[in-house]
């Protein structure tokens, strides 16, 4: 027996094709929205980590450092050095080590926003996919 597809005629065939092929084109751009509000979602979570950590480090660490400068200058008076010297030699080593522990937490929430990490991998491999199958059809 012959089958279905065979007996119908090319132009049938071909206006079959055609909206398989638009059908799959609108599942692709469908897949592509639901991908991309994914990675939007993640930079979303990302900015919000980075601002919610920058604004509770500023306010922990404003107290807290003014506590370890006076400690500082203390220690550096006793042994015998100048206040005013003493005082400014504990800011700035205050200062470097609260820099270098900020830098590092920003990094980590810029590293999460790197481009890699928002590729759409999934519909770019769906869609060399769909385009390797239309190419077998026609």
């Amino acid at each position: 027996m012959a089958d279905s597809r065979e007996s119908r005629p090319l132009a049938e065939l071909l206006g079959g094709l055609a909206s398989d092929i638009s059908t799959l084109f609108r599942k692709e751009i469908q897949l592509a929205k639901a991908e991309a509000s994914e990675k939007l979602s993640d930079v979303t979570g990302a900015l919000t980590s980075i601002v919610v950590g920058a604004v509770l480090a500023l306010g922990a660490l404003g107290v807290f450092l003014a506590a370890i400068v006076a400690l500082l200058t203390s220690l550096l008076v006793n042994m015998g050095m100048d206040p005013i010297l003493a005082n400014a030699l504990a800011a700035i080593i205050v200062t470097a080590v609260v820099g270098i522990a900020g830098w590092t937490t920003l990094s980590k929430g810029l590293d999460a926003l790197k481009a890699s990490n928002l590729n759409m991998k999934r519909t770019a491999a769906s869609l060399g996919r769909d385009a390797d199958i239309v190419k077998e059809r026609l």
